[in-house]
């Protein structure tokens, strides 16, 4: 049941992504954007989506309390009194409008429709929020951050996902990179600021290191390091590849800024895996609980829910530091010798796994 999840829940942050980016896209006048064209059958998929896979949570609370009341009192007893239950009702009544709307209305004729589109998935994003983690714990704040941090996620991923993969040609890259370069910079901002507040929900700063010993914490280290090579690629397809169409109309940045799609995906599987793990608002008891396998396998010491983890300067995990720096390096300079785009994305994995086992190497 967590693998199914983790798809799911990573399909769903999709769905979003694609309706946003293509809704907004729409709004672009078209001299400032390449020819985009997706077909109204995927936005069918991706609304239909978001009824499906956000039911997910629920199903999986069902199956956990309905042994006790049994399955008919407990579906009705979450779907109407607990706050993921009456989230996802709100969610599925709106996805199901916006796959009429979607039938009945063509978003590319009218910007007034790409806007109703803009609007229905903004209010699903904040359903959202309001059944998140960090809303049950501050109702307010969490609910401020955690639909924040969705709403610039999928505005930033959803444009890059919806250019990369619908547009029939490069034309006008140029002029789309010179407003969408800025937008990408403030959606990240806000994405890094909103999700300290939600990791400060669960995990104090202090003690990140130490939540590396449970699955959620191996599952936040994966997604903050897969960020690394993702802003590097950000770097690449705004200030080089702008570079370089000034001086070559030619090229052809699409392989580039799949890539950085693809990255994208493993961040979202990332992230999904933290919302099927179990919060460690305690390490101690979480860690007395039983610890990552993960952990277990790399760190072959003895584990002390009581201590708190450490890192020593070793020459093993020295040794990987400056593979995986190598590794970013290399990533880079693919682009600059006009290397494959995919054994870019080889050597970003590989900065990941370097960087990883590093730190994991490094702790006492």
């Amino acid at each position: 049941m967590i693998i199914a999840g983790i798809i799911t829940e990573a399909l769903l942050y999709l769905c979003f992504s694609l309706l946003m980016g293509t809704f907004l896209t729409s709004l672009v006048w078209s001299q400032f954007k390449p020819d985009i064209k997706v077909p109204k059958g995927v936005l069918m998929a991706a609304a239909g989506g978001i009824g499906i896979f956000s039911f997910v949570p629920v199903l999986q609370l069902i199956l956990y309390l309905y042994q006790d009341v049994g399955l008919g009192q407990t579906f009705q007893s979450v779907l109407f009194t607990f706050e993921v239950g009456k989230a996802w009702v709100l969610t599925y009544l709106l996805s199901n409008l916006l796959f009429i709307y979607i039938i009945w209305f063509d978003y590319r004729s009218k910007r007034l429709y790409a806007l109703v589109g803009v609007f229905i998935t903004f209010i699903m994003i904040l359903a959202l929020g309001w059944s998140s983690h960090a809303s049950s714990l501050d109702q307010w704040k969490g609910f401020i951050a955690h639909s924040a941090h969705f709403t610039a996620v999928s505005i930033w991923i959803g444009i890059l996902i919806t250019v990369s993969w619908f547009s029939k040609n490069s034309h006008n890259w140029l002029n789309f990179l010179k407003w969408f370069t800025p937008v990408a910079l403030i959606c990240l901002m806000i994405t890094i600021g909103t999700g300290l507040v939600l990791m400060a929900f669960v995990v104090d700063f202090k003690d990140y290191a130490n939540s590396w010993m449970v699955p959620y914490g191996q599952a936040l280290l994966i997604k903050h390091l897969l960020i690394l090579p993702l802003v590097v690629y950000a770097g690449v397809n705004s200030v080089l590849i702008q570079r370089k169409l000034k001086t070559d109309a030619e090229f052809n940045p699409v392989p580039w800024t799949r890539i950085e799609s693809a990255v994208i995906l493993l961040i979202f599987a990332a992230t999904a895996a933290l919302g099927q793990q179990s919060p460690p608002h305690d390490i101690e008891m979480t860690v007395k609980s039983g610890v990552s396998k993960l952990f277990a396998m790399f760190y072959q010491g003895q584990i002390d829910s009581a201590l708190p983890v450490q890192m020593t300067v070793n020459i093993t995990g020295i040794s990987l530091g400056v593979v995986a720096f190598l590794f970013l390096a290399l990533t880079v300079l693919s682009y600059i010798k006009r290397s494959s785009a995919a054994l870019s994305f080889l050597m970003s994995i590989l900065f990941v796994v370097s960087t990883y086992l590093s730190l994991l190497l490094s702790i006492k």
